[in-house]
């Protein structure tokens, strides 16, 4: 019996060797890589190529109700446009023969720089129906460009090239029949899983041959456009006044725009979908003064609908560099964020690391030498069971002495210095929800903001503070990702209790904590996701609990968990106080 219970104390001192093992190789492998990056914080990051793991280029992010407002006010300013112009648009005008340069050389400059940029997106996101509208904005800027150089009284009376008289209106037409169908392939193509992981090699040669296709297919159509003007139906008399077959290639390019519009419509998915639909609305009155006036050229409409097609197409450029000077601010303040927290963090990890490397590895050879010992005691006939004991004596000692260090090393992180200054919870829950505006997008999740106005400032770290409240949020959009996209709803309330301490609540509409795990969803090292490392509560509420205050499940069932985190009011010297969970005016459970 004395020999079952020592094998079994034996037995229990290779047990904790084992995890004692494990745990010095996992935090001795978090510091071996980059300072400041993990390797599950490496693994972590998106690999796949699909629409959810790249929500940075236009052609897959999701529509946004602030963008749909504003596309949408921008088709009802230019309707009223339309409407206000329409009884003057065979009105006369004087004729100016530099506006057309002039507008359309603009135009093909605008089109042109956001053709560049819709290829650089391409080579962020390899999608096939993105090489379609870039090279659409090719052709346009091109054709753009080239009918000037045709157009009679511009640069000669009778044009640089073609007949003098029908091959600018035939390049006009060529120019709008490739533009919509580009976009109507793209709105075909757009929905297909057809983002591929490709090489740098491979993105380039894309580019090239889709650009040498763009140019050889404008140089054929022009040259047909120029020398078998005499050969096509006349599309006008003379400078001013059309032929009947021009306002029947009019209702065509009406139609090819239409069919565009329509499709990009009832497909629409993505912010560039929407923005596409202004730019094909904006160029209607062309069509329609073209299809009901005979005299078209330098009357009111002619002119208006040219000057409303310019602006309509540069608003796909503007939100081309708006969407990149934004990412551009996001992965910046991304960054500081990560020196901050490295610069916080790094130097307490490797003295923790090393402390490990160079204290625990004492006492755990003591253990495995005395365990070895034990073992061969015990083997002997008869067992010498005196011996054997003393050697279980002194694992038992070196174990505690492990344990001792293992709570001294603990306690670096503890007590690391942080740059604790007065900060307003109110801005981080802000910081944070600015933070993760893609995730939101991409989740198709409402969020909305409830802060209590005049609430108190907290001594704490600006840089633990918006992590711990990160981290919940983050937590919040994983938990409805499995519910329904019409029922995802994320809210953030912070309030004051009149008394000592702020809160903040973060709430989702999720399926909630199944009973059984939530009085271990604090525990470190527990988790319920396949990816998860289970620390993540565990140190939201360390920190906390360091700051004076509390972290708790707030509620949690099949229509959603909140969780309810306390910070003590006051200054440096008093911000040791503790402070017990407290319900607020803001409860996010009325």
């Amino acid at each position: 019996m004395i020999y079952l219970k020592k094998r079994q104390s034996i037995d229990g001192a290779r047990d904790l060797l084992t995890s004692v093992s494990i745990s010095y190789d996992v935090l001795k492998l978090a510091v071996a890589r980059e300072p400041g990056v993990t390797k599950t914080a490496v693994e972590s990051l998106p690999t796949g190529s699909g629409q959810d793991h790249l929500p940075v280029v236009i052609a897959a992010m999701p529509i946004s109700a602030r963008e749909r407002r504003i596309a949408f006010s921008l088709i009802i300013v230019l309707a009223v446009i339309d409407v206000m112009v329409a009884p003057f648009a065979n009105v006369r005008l004087a004729r100016a023969d530099g506006f057309i340069p002039a507008v359309q050389t603009v135009m093909c400059v605008i089109d042109l720089l956001t053709a560049a940029l819709l290829f650089a997106q391409y080579s962020i996101y390899p999608a096939r129906a993105l090489l379609a509208v870039a090279s659409g904005y090719v052709f346009s800027g091109l054709f753009a460009f080239i009918q000037t150089l045709a157009f009679p009284g511009v640069y000669s009376s009778t044009g640089l090239i073609g007949d003098g008289l029908n091959s600018a209106a035939w390049i006009f037409a060529l120019w709008h029949t490739t533009f919509p169908l580009t976009l109507i392939i793209y709105a075909l193509a757009k929905d297909r899983r057809d983002v591929a992981r490709l090489s740098s090699g491979s993105i380039a040669v894309n580019l090239t041959v889709t650009v040498a296709f763009v140019l050889v297919t404008t140089a054929v159509l022009t040259w047909l456009a120029v020398n078998g003007a005499t050969y096509l139906p006349a599309l006008y008399f003379n400078t001013l006044e059309q032929t009947p077959s021009a306002n029947n290639v009019n209702i065509f390019l009406w139609a090819a725009n239409l069919a565009a519009f329509v499709l990009l419509f009832v497909r629409r998915r993505t912010i560039l979908d929407l923005w596409l639909i202004v730019v094909l609305f904006a160029w209607w009155p062309n069509f329609l003064v073209a299809i009901f006036e005979t005299y078209v050229r330098f009357s009111a409409g002619w002119y208006v609908a040219r000057v409303v097609a310019l602006v309509a197409s540069s608003t796909l450029l503007v939100v081309l560099l708006a969407e990149s000077s934004a990412l551009y601010a996001r992965l910046t303040h991304a960054y500081l964020l990560l020196r901050r927290e490295r610069a916080d963090r790094l130097v307490s990890v490797e003295a923790a690391t090393a402390a490990m490397a160079h204290e625990v590895r004492q006492p755990l050879t003591a253990i495995a030498t005395r365990g070895t010992a034990g073992l061969n005691w015990l083997k002997r006939t008869p067992p010498d069971l005196n011996r054997a004991s003393e050697c279980l004596d002194s694992m038992v000692d070196a174990t505690h002495r492990a344990n001792e260090i293992i709570t001294a090393i603990r306690g670096l992180f503890k007590d690391t210095p942080t740059q604790r200054v007065m900060i307003q919870i109110n801005d981080i829950c802000s910081e944070v929800l600015n933070l993760v505006q893609d995730d939101l997008r991409v989740g198709t999740i409402t969020a909305t903001a409830e802060y209590q106005e005049n609430l108190p400032q907290i001594y704490a770290d600006h840089t633990q503070m918006q992590q711990v409240i990160l981290n919940l949020v983050r937590n919040a959009i994983e938990a409805m990702r499995s519910g329904s996209s019409d029922n995802r709803r994320l809210r953030l309330v912070t309030g004051f209790d009149e008394k000592s301490s702020v809160s903040v609540y973060i709430q989702d509409s999720g399926d909630g904590i199944a009973p059984e795990f939530r009085d271990r969803i604090f525990d470190p090292f527990f988790t319920t996701k396949p990816g998860g490392t289970g620390l993540g509560l565990s140190i939201c509420r360390a920190i906390a609990e360091e700051h004076g205050g509390a972290l708790r499940l707030s509620k949690t069932d099949s229509h959603g968990t909140s969780f309810e985190l306390i910070f003590p009011i006051g200054s440096a010297s008093d911000n040791r106080t503790a402070v017990r969970p407290a319900r607020s005016k803001a409860n996010i459970e009325e």
